[in-house]
């Protein structure tokens, strides 16, 4: 894979982050949740007036990981009252890094998660945190390989079923 690029994004690519979040999604967890349950989370969590809000929110924030074809993945940060549970004016909640199927593997989403690292501790934050689905072992094993270890639980809704997920966190001193 070409070099990857990460990019803030804005407004312009409310259509092309719809389009992402959708696809990395239900790439992710269609084979572990009801049609109807992914089409119900889908329609309420991705349309474009939510996606427009979250873009607008000065407190979030979306980048775009590509290389010199496509765009491969991407991460959404929640600073102070954009964050989903704890709210905490000194932390950064990763609430989403997605990476397309055929770029799993290819250090994109490791390329994102150290962009967001490399943001937390631009303005000294002392740790960032994110909520994991307790049964997506990748993703479980890519947060502890990076450092982050368990602090708590929430359920975590998919249409009418209700999933644990597990609150992480990471410190950011400098290595």
């Amino acid at each position: 894979m070409s070099k990857i690029e990460i990019h803030k994004i804005g407004l312009a690519d409310v259509d092309k982050l719809q389009n992402l979040s959708r696809q990395t999604f239900t790439e992710t967890f269609s084979d572990c949740n009801t049609a109807e349950n992914m089409n119900i989370y889908l329609a309420e969590s991705f349309n474009i007036s939510k996606l427009t809000n979250e873009l607008n929110n000065p407190d979030s924030e979306f980048y775009f990981a590509s290389n010199s074809e496509k765009v491969a993945g991407y991460l959404k940060l929640n600073f102070r009252t954009a964050q989903t549970e704890l709210n905490d004016l000194n932390s950064i909640e990763i609430e989403r890094i997605y990476v397309l199927k055929e770029f799993q593997g290819k250090k994109v989403g490791q390329t994102l998660f150290e962009t967001a690292l490399k943001i937390a501790r631009e303005i000294n934050c002392p740790y960032i945190w994110l909520g994991v689905w307790e049964k997506n072992d990748k993703a479980l094993s890519f947060y502890r390989k990076n450092g982050f270890v368990e602090f708590d639980r929430h359920i975590f809704r998919i249409g009418y079923d209700q999933q644990t997920d597990l609150l992480m966190k990471r410190f950011c001193k400098s290595e």
